[in-house]
């Protein structure tokens, strides 16, 4: 029913404008779809893997196409850029390797499709600051 797809995205962007809230949800998307990257722990040998990593890479572009949305609820695009996009570089940290793999995924995705909805606020929020470290080194 709509009213129940409202109240889920309403409460869905909540979250994901919370402290940590990005990680909460991608983790939740992703387990909540067996994405446990068990193709990884498999090999690529066959085509079974590649239909497996397949698979990843489509979960984690729907997961990146609901974070690159701006929801309803916030008042502006840039203030959901702000809060969400430093999230989104911290799914860069994470040290589980099996799970860094998938949310890495998620990150590039939500970056390119970021950079393709809203280019100068991707940047700004972004680019930039995934760059600064690799503009210190260049600049000294």
């Amino acid at each position: 029913p709509a009213w129940l797809r409202r109240l889920c995205g309403q409460l869905l962007s909540e979250r994901l404008m919370r402290p940590s809230g990005v990680q909460a949800v991608v983790r939740g998307i992703l387990e909540g779809t067996g994405g446990n990257c068990s193709w990884l722990s498999a090999g690529l040998a066959g085509g079974a893997g590649a239909e497996a990593a397949a698979g990843d890479w489509r979960k984690c572009e729907a997961v990146a196409k609901i974070l690159a949305s701006c929801p309803q609820q916030c008042l502006s695009l840039e203030d959901y850029y702000s809060l969400v996009c430093p999230q989104i570089l911290d799914l860069l940290h994470i040290q589980d390797r099996q799970t860094a793999l998938q949310f890495q995924r998620v990150a590039a995705a939500t970056l390119l499709a970021m950079a393709k909805e809203h280019p100068q606020l991707a940047e700004r929020h972004l680019l930039q600051p995934l760059l600064a470290p690799l503009r210190r080194c260049s600049g000294a």
